[in-house]
């Protein structure tokens, strides 16, 4: 009997410092409450921050994993992986920086279509810029998940970034605005960021979601959303992350 793949899922932003790898952690937890088996890859090559945010040992990366499949020592997706918890694993970028250069971003793609064989959800981490290496995944993926700031650089950006994803074609995207980021930031009222982007904003993380001690989670590789007394704390933002979640796996959705 053929085996479903897992979904991908990409989280991406017009810059950096909106949240995108906190984030990914936190949708992780909310997957593993729901029973679903979750693969973070950590693809920001030159400066991810997965492994340290997960505060776990780690042997392998996507470097090795790379090096080995194009000399013919691949044998196994999962013997490149490390496991957080029962339900979490991931597979960390490079420890040194300028091993992000020599990999092709076809292998990328390769490892992406191996780990959906594994996990009922892959969650891609990157960066914020269009390179080669970005374009790819966001090709490659099932769903896009783009993060934003109430923020006028921010604003600017994305409203260039769904320009061109119309130009494409493509509408296998949701928009998260994320007011715990910055909760000083409130340069424009939720009509107005709608009518610049042209877009609905899907979802909205509330200023009440910010951490003033967001640094003790990721000093003890904390996941937020598997904490319990925060589940209590943030459960209106809980419950929209929750809705994230089922909404990205539950099908090709189109934008309305």
């Amino acid at each position: 009997m053929k085996k479903n793949l897992g979904k991908s899922i990409c989280m991406f932003s017009g810059k950096g410092g909106v949240g995108k790898t906190f984030l990914t952690m936190c949708l992780a937890g909310v997957y593993e409450t729901i029973g679903k088996k979750v693969l973070i890859l950590d693809f920001d090559l030159s400066s991810g921050g997965i492994a340290v945010s997960l505060n776990k040992e780690y042997e392998k990366t996507i470097y090795n994993l790379v090096d080995d499949y194009t000399n013919n020592r691949f044998k196994n997706f999962l013997d490149y992986v490390t496991v957080y918890d029962e339900f979490i694993s991931f597979l960390p970028s490079p420890k040194d920086p300028r091993q992000a250069s020599k990999i092709d971003s076809k292998y990328l793609e390769i490892a992406l279509s191996k780990a959906v064989l594994h996990y009922d959800v892959v969650l891609v981490d990157t960066t914020h810029i269009l390179n080669e290496t970005n374009l790819v995944l966001l090709d490659s993926v099932d769903n896009i998940l783009f993060l934003m700031e109430n923020d006028p650089m921010d604003l600017k950006n994305m409203k260039s970034l769904l320009s061109i994803f119309r130009d494409l074609e493509k509408n296998n995207y949701k928009i998260l605005l994320n007011n715990s980021r910055d909760p000083f930031k409130k340069y424009f009222t939720l009509f107005d960021m709608k009518s610049v982007l042209k877009e609905n904003i899907d979802y909205v993380l509330s200023s009440e979601f910010y951490l003033k001690n967001i640094d003790t989670y990721l000093m003890n590789g904390k996941i937020v959303t598997l904490e319990p007394k925060a589940i209590n704390v943030f459960n209106k933002d809980v419950t929209t992350m929750m809705k994230v979640c089922l909404d990205l796996i539950g099908g090709e959705d189109e934008k309305n």
